[in-house]
């Protein structure tokens, strides 16, 4: 009462479409989210080189303009 290979081989194909679609249409949310971040991210940027804390030193720093400001130098708006 076996099942020829062919057959066999045919049903365990559909099982696993089968299988591979219900996991796409129940998760598709969250597989469009990490796709989505796989296109934008820089396969060459390595996230555990950056130092945020200088990024964030330089960005505070005052500018030349805002070191000095009086009634014979007056901010310009």
């Amino acid at each position: 009462m076996g099942m020829k290979p062919a057959k066999q081989a045919v049903f365990a194909f559909g099982a696993l479409a089968f299988g591979w679609l219900a996991f796409e249409i129940a998760f598709k949310p969250f597989l469009d989210k990490a796709r989505s971040a796989v296109d934008k991210s820089d396969p060459a940027r390595d996230p555990d080189d950056d130092d945020d804390s200088s990024d964030h030193a330089e960005k505070t720093l005052p500018t030349e303009s805002d070191a000095f400001v009086s009634d014979e130098n007056p901010a310009a708006v």
